[in-house]
C-alpha cells in the first residue's frame, strides 16, 4: 500500500494515505525520498519542498491556501500554518475548454414507468404537509396506514418540516417551489398533498405552483374542513396506492436516470479517492444519455477553476457565474467570511481551507461539459452534467437534489452519517475503516483506492453497477434503517 500520493504534478504537497510517523522515508515519484519531520495522520498534508511564508501550497494543481510560517521539506501542513487566500466577488472569463464523453449504449435497469413518460426507481406514497402543523397528523397517517404498502407499492413516508406559514417573501416562495417540486417526483407512485386551512401557504398557491397534474395521483386534504382528518386521510391514501399499484418494474435505459452527487463529513481522502469515483461515475452516466447534478455552491469557492471553462457555452458560463457569486453576496450581506468553512470534522479529517475542500468536493462532477445551471426547486431539464443552486449542508443540498429530480443521491463521507433524503440515498466512503466501522451506514467502500486493491475506474465500474441495481429496487441502507427526511433552505424573517 502506498504512504502518500501526489495528485498533480505541480503539486508541492503530497497526501498521506495512511498515518506516517516522523522520521519516516516517503518516496514520492517526481521529488524523490523525503524523511517525514513530524507525524502525520491519514488524509493531511506533508510538504514536498522547503516552502516560504506567504507562499502559495498547491495541491490537485490549484492553490489552496498560503503559508504562514516557513516549512521545512517533509512538514505537516494544517490550519496551524496555511491560511485561506479566499476573500469576495470574483472576476471570471469565459475560455471553454469541452471535452465529452464519447457515446456508449446504455444498460438497462428495472425500473417504472410514469404515464406521463417519466422513469421512476421507486413507487412509493409520500404525505407532504404544506405546514409543520400537521406534521403530527401526517406522522400518525403513515403508522397507520402500513398494510396498504402492499404489491408493487413499496413504502409510505411523511415529510414534516417546521415551514409553511409565518414566512414572507423569498422563504415563503422557496417553501411553496420546494414542496411543489416533491409531489412531482416520480419516484412518488402517489402523494398526499395535507394542509391546516389558515396556513400562509394555501391549496390555491400550491395548485398554481404545482401545475398541471394528474388527479388520481395526487390528492389534497385540508384538515379543517373535515371531522375526522385520519379517516380522511385512509380513505385517500386508499385511493392513491390502488392507483400506485397498478404500476410494474419493467427495462428501462440507464440514461433516463437523474442522479444527485453531494458529499458530507468529508476527509483528507474524500477528494483522492470516493469523489474521483464519482465524478468517473458521472462521465460514465452522461455518456450513456443521463444526467448528474452537483450542488454545494459553497464547496465550489477556490475550486472554479475545475468548472467553469467546462460550461457549453457562454449562457451557462454566466448563470454559473452568477450562481456563484450570488452565493458569495449571500454570506457577506449577513456579515460572514466566505470561507467560514470547513466544519471541524473537516479539518480533524485533513482539510485545511475551503480551498481545499472545495478542490476536492468538485471531482464528483468528472470531466464531462455542464450543459445547464438550475435554481433552487427548479427541476433538471438537460441531458448530461447540471450544476444545482443550493447550501452545503447535506439535509438541505439533498433535498434541493431530490426536488430537482434526481432519482438517487451519490453520498461520499469521510466521517460517516446516517441520514437519508427522499431518493435513495447512496452512502460512499472515502476510506476502509469507515465503511468497516459503519457497516449499517455505508454502501459503498471507495477506500480500496487508497489501499492500492483498485484503481479510480475499476472502483467507479463498481459504483456504476451498484447503481444500477439501486434503480433495479435494491435497497440503501438508508433506506433499509427508514432514514428519509427533508430540510427547506431558509434565509429570512420568522413572523
Amino acid at each position: 500500500m502506498p504512504l502518500t500520493i501526489r495528485i498533480d504534478p505541480a503539486d508541492n504537497v503530497v497526501v498521506a494515505l495512511q498515518p506516517i510517523q516522523a522520521g519516516a522515508a516517503v518516496e514520492v515519484p517526481g521529488v524523490g525520498c523525503i524523511t517525514a519531520a513530524e507525524d502525520i495522520p491519514q488524509g493531511h498534508k506533508m510538504s514536498v519542498r522547503a516552502l516560504k511564508a506567504g507562499e502559495n501550497v498547491v495541491k490537485y494543481g490549484f492553490p489552496i491556501g498560503r503559508m504562514t510560517a516557513d516549512a521545512g521539506p517533509g512538514a505537516w501542513l494544517h490550519t496551524h500554518n496555511v491560511k485561506t487566500n479566499l476573500s469576495g466577488e470574483v472576476t471570471y472569463a469565459y475560455t471553454p475548454d469541452l471535452h465529452p464523453p464519447a457515446p456508449v449504449p446504455a444498460e438497462t435497469f428495472m425500473g417504472y414507468r410514469r404515464r406521463d413518460g417519466r422513469a421512476a426507481i421507486r413507487n412509493e406514497l409520500w404525505i407532504l404537509p404544506t405546514v409543520g402543523c400537521v406534521n403530527d397528523v401526517a406522522k400518525a397517517l403513515v403508522r397507520e396506514n402500513q398494510d396498504l404498502v402492499a404489491g408493487s407499492v413499496e413504502g409510505l413516508y411523511a415529510f414534516p418540516h417546521p415551514y409553511g406559514c409565518s414566512q414572507t417573501g423569498a422563504d415563503h416562495a422557496q417553501t411553496r417551489r420546494l414542496l411543489a417540486a416533491l409531489a412531482r417526483h416520480p419516484n412518488a407512485g402517489g402523494v398526499l398533498v395535507l394542509s391546516l386551512g389558515c396556513e400562509n401557504l394555501t391549496r390555491e398557491q400550491f395548485l398554481e405552483e404545482l401545475g398541471p397534474f394528474d388527479p388520481d395521483r395526487v390528492k389534497f386534504l385540508t384538515c379543517q374542513q373535515v371531522g375526522d382528518e385520519l379517516a380522511a386521510g385512509r380513505s385517500l391514501l386508499r385511493q392513491l396506492a390502488a392507483y400506485a399499484g397498478q404500476f410494474a418494474r419493467a427495462p428501462i435505459p440507464a440514461g433516463e436516470l437523474v442522479v444527485g452527487m453531494k458529499c458530507g463529513g468529508s476527509d483528507g481522502l474524500s477528494g483522492i479517492t470516493a469523489n474521483p469515483a464519482i465524478g468517473r461515475f458521472s462521465d460514465m452516466l452522461c455518456a450513456r444519455g443521463g444526467s448528474t447534478v452537483l450542488t454545494e455552491v459553497p464547496e465550489m469557492f477556490g475550486g472554479e477553476g475545475f468548472l467553469l471553462d467546462r460550461c457549453v457555452n457562454e449562457t451557462v458560463f454566466r448563470k454559473a457565474v452568477d450562481m456563484i457569486n450570488g452565493f458569495k453576496e449571500y454570506f457577506l450581506s449577513h456579515g460572514e467570511a466566505v470561507y467560514e468553512n470547513p466544519s471541524p470534522g473537516n479539518k480533524q479529517g485533513g482539510i485545511t481551507t475551503l480551498e481545499d475542500k472545495s478542490c476536492g468536493c468538485v471531482q464528483k462532477g468528472g470531466t464531462a461539459p455542464i450543459a445547464d445551471v438550475i435554481g433552487y426547486g427548479e427541476a433538471v431539464k438537460a441531458k448530461g452534467l447540471n450544476l444545482l443552486s443550493g447550501p452545503g449542508n447535506d439535509l438541505v443540498s439533498a433535498t434541493a437534489l431530490t426536488a430537482a429530480g434526481a432519482h438517487l443521491i451519490l453520498f461520499s463521507t469521510g466521517r460517516g452519517t446516517p441520514f437519508g433524503a427522499p431518493a435513495p440515498t447512496l452512502k460512499i466512503s472515502t476510506n476502509s475503516a469507515l465503511a468497516a466501522k459503519k457497516a449499517n451506514w455505508i454502501d459503498f467502500n471507495a477506500g480500496v483506492i487508497a489501499d492500492g486493491a483498485k484503481t479510480i475506474d475499476e472502483t467507479a465500474q463498481d459504483l456504476y453497477d451498484l447503481v444500477l441495481q439501486v434503480a433495479g429496487g435494491r435497497q440503501t441502507r438508508a433506506e433499509a434503517g427508514n432514514f428519509r427526511e427533508i430540510a427547506i433552505f431558509k434565509d429570512g424573517v420568522t413572523l
